[in-house]
């Protein structure tokens, strides 16, 4: 009876740690989040995730920003069938979306404010954070219409090409600010999760 009664035990505390560790890993920051890190400047990125100017066939006019979250690209459109591209971190499964918005805000290394539904979601997040090198907003910001989401960019270069963001858009540091400078308050920014055909 006291071997049966001790296996019991030690069931009952094998399964209360597993569900301490599993309630512990829930809690785990999100590798995109991470508020006060410095950028590390030495990665570099995978050749299809640097800025180039690249041939593009579309309709919309020059100066219109496209962003395709399945090719993890944005494209600035230029004259004559071309564009600039930029690689781009996404949002992470649940959190892409699509539409047709404009810039109505620029912003350069901008506070950031976690809005409540990512606090809710993510509750270690700091309430605000004043701009800066450690800012996950990075150096510029760009906010589309009344929106949550912007195109910013990153403490963290590493993520680029990757599924990470709560439904932004972001770049390294030096392609947002090179954004930044092309395109004015109004940009047209059309946002596809799937190629056009």
């Amino acid at each position: 009876m006291t071997t049966y009664r001790h296996l019991i035990l030690m069931v009952m505390a094998a399964l209360g740690l597993m569900l301490a560790a599993t309630s512990g890993h829930a809690q785990q920051p999100d590798v995109g989040d991470q508020p006060g890190l410095l950028p590390d400047e030495s990665v570099e990125l995978d050749p299809e995730f640097q800025k180039q100017a690249v041939y593009y066939r579309t309709t919309e006019a020059p100066g219109t920003i496209i962003i395709s979250t399945t090719e993890r690209h944005l494209y600035l459109v230029q004259p004559g069938g071309r564009a600039i591209r930029y690689g781009i971190g996404v949002g992470r499964d649940g959190f892409q979306w699509q539409g047709l918005l404009n810039i109505t805000k620029k912003a350069e290394w901008p506070d950031w404010t976690p809005p409540p539904e990512m606090i809710a979601r993510q509750p270690y997040l700091p309430r605000f954070m004043a701009g800066g090198p450690g800012n996950p907003l990075g150096a510029r910001a760009m906010y589309l219409g009344t929106t949550v989401y912007r195109i910013h960019g990153t403490n963290r270069p590493d993520t680029i090409g990757t599924k990470v963001s709560s439904g932004c858009f972001r770049l390294v540091n030096a392609d947002v600010a090179d954004l930044y400078e092309r395109v004015p308050v109004g940009t047209k920014v059309v946002v596809r999760q799937k190629p056009e055909l």
